[in-house]
């Protein structure tokens, strides 16, 4: 099977495409290569006009004419490479604005895509139409929403979530499902607002390739170690600043104890790597599941703070800890962060958990068949 992976912010694409291939598929990617975090991409698309001067000018023509000089720079790079993005039995979207573009390109470059391959795919992986509308309605539903509701998150920095509420996300999103054959979800916060959907091909984890991650059991004999690595544009997203306001707390309480790693939007060969001898590492307070970061840090064997859920161990059928269920309050992070730190056994024995229910749930071939089977479960129905 020839399968092209659309665009890359987490590495779930790179871990798929390497599963694939395992399998003995010819898998490539198209898209950005995420700004800092610098994923290997087949077929690169650079976002121009996006810093600087030029980025004041591209803001002002979008706001005198409403034309957006980066949008139509990424078309160009697509359209010079177009021959290149034909004959794929699968295009698998990593979300419905992969591209980054305003509605008009975003439907061009992908009205090209859907005519000329065999079958597309569309991945929730993060903020969609159906998602974001999902948690809008729903606000009691864990996610970074709440955190805008509650007048925590700037509207100007929300954008790239709100964008999916506008009406021209609208109609980007009706196009792309009148197109798609069917629709896979990541994890649980993304399973849960597609229930009864009629394209909801269903629920696949991330892969996560551990032969590309050494597990270290932990060991304790001086100062427990927490690392907190903090994208910047996700601060108040991710729950950033409860993580912070308890750490303040936790090195107080523990100054001897522990020590504190905080590192900001750093590259993420630097950042997978940074955090190889620390025993605790920090997420995000908003999730049901874990993400890709949390994951990883997982399989390294580290005990994280992340999105833990029932719906999440109900579906796993777990019984005992695989990390720690944040939540956005700083007094239970803090006993959460103290428990761990006075009883350093249960930093091992979670850590050690964490690796095995990597290796069962989310090994990357096994994603991959599990991609592949569905597919090729379904023909195409246009």
């Amino acid at each position: 099977m020839k399968v092209l992976l659309v665009g890359e912010f987490s590495r779930l694409h790179n871990s798929l495409k390497e599963g694939l291939q395992e399998l003995g598929h010819e898998v490539y990617i198209l898209g950005h290569q995420d700004g800092f975090k610098n994923y290997p991409v087949d077929f690169p698309i650079e976002k121009k006009w996006d810093s600087g001067f030029l980025k004041k000018i591209k803001i002002t023509v979008n706001a005198i004419f409403g034309f957006d000089i980066s949008s139509y720079l990424t078309y160009l790079q697509f359209k010079k490479n177009k021959s290149k993005f034909t004959g794929f039995d699968v295009v698998q979207l990593i979300n419905e604005n992969s591209f980054y573009c305003q509605y008009y390109f975003e439907k061009k470059i992908l009205d090209f895509l859907f005519q000329n391959n065999s079958k597309t795919y569309l991945l929730s992986s993060g903020y969609d139409y159906l998602n974001v509308e999902y948690c809008f309605e729903n606000p009691n539903y864990k996610s970074g929403i709440q955190g805008y509701l509650a007048g925590r998150i700037n509207p100007k920095r929300f954008g790239n979530v709100l964008k999916f509420r506008t009406s021209s996300f609208k109609k980007l999103h009706q196009f792309i499902y009148s197109n798609i054959v069917g629709i896979i979800a990541s994890d649980i916060d993304y399973h849960i607002p597609l229930l009864n959907n009629s394209k909801y091909s269903g629920l696949i984890p991330n892969p996560i390739n551990t032969a590309k991650i050494d597990f270290q059991p932990l060991t304790i004999s001086n100062k427990i170690i927490i690392f907190h690595g903090i994208n910047k544009a996700n601060y108040f997203k991710k729950g950033n600043d409860y993580f912070e306001k308890a750490l303040r707390t936790i090195e107080q309480k523990y100054s001897r104890k522990v020590e504190i790693i905080t590192t900001r939007d750093i590259p993420y060969s630097t950042y997978i790597n940074i955090y190889n001898k620390a025993h605790i590492l920090l997420d995000q307070t908003y999730a049901n599941d874990q993400g890709y970061n949390a994951l990883e840090a997982m399989a390294k064997g580290k005990v994280v703070f992340t999105g833990a859920e029932k719906e999440f161990t109900e579906h796993y059928n777990l019984t005992e800890r695989v990390c720690i269920n944040a939540l956005p309050d700083v007094d239970y992070l803090v006993h959460e962060l103290s428990f761990l730190i006075e009883n350093p056994n249960e930093i091992i024995a979670i850590a050690n958990r964490a690796r095995t229910f990597i290796e069962k749930e989310h090994d990357y071939i096994k994603i991959a068949e599990q991609y592949f089977e569905v597919w090729n479960s379904k023909t195409t129905s246009y």
